[in-house]
């Protein structure tokens, strides 16, 4: 009689163990279902293979409602904690940069490969170029010029400018300066460049303008290419150096610019990734091998809880039987 009393808890807890233990694996197993003589066996597939779809749908929703809306993250992501992580972190990055002694060009090559940089400083070279040469080679540009340049001759040789002009000309004259000087003289000057200024202007604008059409670009690209390989060849160190007062606004342009995106493309942003999908698309190519294996390594302290629990369960339901 008194085994009796021993035997019936013992045998109630490790029926609850293996009822549970069948239980919990009867969720994932089997992963198809089973047919005897073309008859379908119940509970086959495990409850998980068979409603995957939907519990992957539901998993996507609840994590893009919930975990990953745009109210939490946009809380998440502008909290005073993530604001400051982002200050300290372009600060520590300025200031590693201003002992940084590679050139710009060393310092892409972290990030971009040669061809990526090659490109880049290609295109920006024919970006500048191109509308640069646009606005030369318009005929207004060598009107422009030409224009100048009279009016700078005239106001030059309306003065003293004449008088050094006669002297020029007075000593290729091989000392006839007083002669050409008493010749001509400075009003005989200015209005001979009074007649000469209109037809000089034109003819001056003609070849500026003919001179930009045939070899602008060529000087243009060549001129831009030139800074460019110079800005790229430029150490960090000393791209740097002297801007102390701009580079402690950096990482508040920074935070701005962040908040600024966070704040207005959150929601598109999420609205774009729908993460709802790639959550439930994640989930459905998962075979059932490694989804079982997942939960598992995420929950299996709390399934063995349920087993024991079981066992518990069934050890004190032996025990109720034996004093009834």
């Amino acid at each position: 009689m008194e085994l009796s009393y021993i035997i019936a808890p013992i045998l109630g807890g490790v029926i609850g163990y293996i009822t549970n233990d069948i239980a919990i694996r009867m969720l994932f197993r089997p992963h198809k279902a089973k047919h005897v003589f073309g008859i379908h066996v119940p509970f086959t597939p495990g409850i998980i293979p068979k409603e995957k779809r939907r519990i992957a749908e539901a998993i996507g929703a609840a994590i893009s409602e919930n975990l990953m809306s745009k109210e939490v993250l946009g809380r998440y992501l502008l909290s005073d904690d993530m604001l400051n992580k982002i200050r300290s972190s372009t600060e520590e990055f300025l200031n590693t940069q201003k002992t940084n002694e590679e050139s710009v060009r060393q310092f892409l090559g972290h990030y971009l490969s040669v061809e990526e940089v090659a490109n880049i400083s290609s295109n920006i070279n024919e970006g500048i170029a191109q509308q640069t040469y646009t606005k030369l080679a318009d005929p207004a540009f060598g009107n422009t010029v030409a224009k100048v340049v009279m009016e700078h001759v005239s106001k030059t040789l309306s003065g003293d400018g004449a008088k050094v002009l006669l002297a020029g000309i007075g000593g290729l004259a091989k000392g006839l300066n007083g002669i050409a000087a008493s010749l001509l003289g400075v009003d005989i000057v200015g209005k001979f460049l009074g007649l000469l200024r209109e037809p000089a202007e034109r003819f001056l604008a003609n070849n500026i303008n003919e001179m930009l059409r045939t070899n602008g670009k060529e000087i243009v690209c060549n001129m831009v290419g030139s800074e460019i390989d110079s800005f790229l060849d430029k150490p960090i160190i000393q791209l740097l150096d002297g801007h102390d007062e701009q580079l402690t606004q950096i990482p508040y342009a920074v935070e701005s610019i962040y908040k600024t995106i966070i704040t207005e493309h959150l929601p598109h942003i999420l609205e774009s990734l729908d993460i709802s999908k790639i959550v439930s698309e994640r989930i459905n190519e998962m075979d059932m091998d490694e989804t079982e294996k997942l939960i598992f390594q995420v929950m299996d302290k709390e399934l063995k809880a349920i087993v024991w629990l079981g066992a518990l369960l069934g050890c004190l339901l032996g025990a109720i039987n034996i004093l009834i």
